[in-house]
């Protein structure tokens, strides 16, 4: 593989994890999209947020390609995980717009520089803060691919809604009472295996 298709190998994944992530914030209300979920509070936008800020980083930063957005919730003194969701004066849009514009820089980054090309991650201990962009894009890759895993369990908290993509939702067919009986009958089967233990 020449490293032209390579980087296109890696961008094609990368951009579906994007995309993936991004979808899951349709048709849903501004609550919807900002409401915690988990006991550790996770939420779509705020997970648009992070992984915005990070690709920033990874793929901007690292390389000494900055972006020039301004990031006050990743700078010093900044509230704990304050990139982990979107405060009432942050609006879809604009979170929405800065993830798209990080594509923007990352994908630059990615087509200016060679795959073998080192950075350096400042928010790493220095004996393992150089990295190649191959190495970055791939943790971006794994890093987004996670966040729209999580996001996908959060949107079907919300409504139910599942699936990888628009048209293909990568789920097993089935209709509501479907997947009623085959929840329970792994609720059954977790009992089952609990009380044998």
């Amino acid at each position: 593989m020449n490293t032209s298709d390579a980087k296109a190998d890696l961008h094609r994944y990368l951009q579906s994890a994007r995309d993936a992530l991004l979808w899951k914030l349709e048709g849903l209300s501004e609550y919807d999209i900002r409401r915690p979920l988990t006991p550790t509070g996770t939420n779509l936008l705020g997970l648009v947020k992070h992984v915005a800020s990070m690709e920033l980083g990874y793929l901007g930063d690292v390389f000494g390609r900055p972006s020039g957005e301004a990031l006050p919730w990743l700078e010093d003194g900044a509230e704990t995980n304050a990139d982990m969701w979107a405060t009432a004066d942050e609006s879809r849009e604009d979170i929405v717009a800065l993830y798209r514009r990080s594509w923007a820089h990352a994908d630059a980054t990615i087509d200016a520089l060679a795959l073998d090309t080192t950075g350096k991650v400042p928010w790493w201990p220095g004996d393992r803060a150089e990295v190649t962009l191959h190495h970055a894009v791939v943790r971006m890759i794994a890093e987004t691919h996670r966040h729209a895993g999580h996001a996908d369990i959060v949107r079907e908290l919300i409504d139910g809604g599942v699936g990888e993509r628009r048209g293909n939702d990568s789920m097993a067919p089935g209709d509501p009472a479907w997947w009623e009986g085959y929840r329970g009958r792994l609720e059954r089967a977790a009992r089952e295996a609990d009380r044998d233990a």
